[in-house]
C-alpha cells in the first residue's frame, strides 16, 4: 500500500521540540485547506531529522506532503478507560505547481514515482 498525500497552504509551523534522554525531536506543521464551506486544519508531524527539511518553509506556501499514518492505545492501567491517538508522520513535501525536488521528511522518503501517481489522476479524481 503506497503512502497517502494531502495539499494545502501552510497555516502553522512550531519549533522543533525535543523529548526524553535519546534526544527523541518531533515538529508540527499544520496545512489550512478551503474547502469552500469551512476551513480544513491538518496537523502533520515532522520527526527527527525531517524536524530540519520543514526549516525551508513559510507560512503561506503551497505544498503537497506524503504522509503515514500512526495510532497508538493508552491505558494508564486496567481499571482506566482506554484511549486511542491517531497522527500523521510526514515523510516528505514538495511545492505545489513548482517543478522542485522532493524534500524528505520523517523516517521514510520520498516516493520516486509520485510523478507517475500524478499523472494518472486528475484534480477532481481519488487515488483510490
Amino acid at each position: 500500500m503506497s503512502d497517502a498525500k494531502v495539499r494545502g497552504k501552510v497555516h502553522l509551523i512550531e519549533e522543533t521540540k525535543t523529548y526524553g534522554q535519546k534526544g527523541f525531536r518531533k515538529r508540527l506543521v499544520v496545512l489550512e485547506q478551503d474547502t469552500g464551506r469551512f476551513t480544513n486544519y491538518v496537523p502533520l508531524e515532522f520527526l527527527q531529522e525531517g524536524c530540519d527539511s520543514a526549516d525551508g518553509l513559510q507560512l503561506g506556501d503551497e505544498i503537497e506532503v506524503t504522509y503515514r499514518l500512526s495510532g497508538r492505545k493508552w491505558q494508564r492501567d486496567a481499571q482506566s478507560e482506554v484511549k486511542y491517538f491517531l497522527s500523521a508522520e510526514a515523510l516528505s513535501f514538495r511545492p505545489v505547481g513548482a517543478a522542485g525536488t522532493t524534500r524528505t521528511g520523517g523516517s521514510g522518503g520520498g516516493d520516486p514515482n509520485s510523478d507517475l501517481d500524478e499523472a494518472a489522476f486528475g484534480d477532481d479524481e481519488a487515488p483510490f
